[in-house]
């Protein structure tokens, strides 16, 4: 019983070895294939803005430039006092 035991442990540790070695030759064909062995993760394409969501941006932008331009104009008035 306690061989089998021993058998089933060998076989399972054989069996994550040669798993990790075939992600490692995985990783060497495509390092050969590529020329990089990085692996990069490419963004789903984004999804347009519907109308209302780019009113909505277009507003805040507007009202964000108006807040700069109020700021430079109030610190260009404290400059010349």
């Amino acid at each position: 019983m306690a061989d089998s035991f021993l058998n089933a442990i060998l076989a399972a540790v054989d069996f994550v070895f040669d798993l990790s070695k075939a992600i490692d030759s995985t990783k060497r064909l495509s390092q050969l294939a590529t020329g990089s062995d990085k692996i990069v993760e490419v963004p789903a394409d984004p999804k347009p803005l519907p109308p209302a969501a780019q009113r909505a941006l277009a507003e805040a932008e507007e009202r964000e430039c108006a807040r700069e331009r109020a700021a430079q104009a109030a610190s260009g008035t404290d400059q010349a006092s």
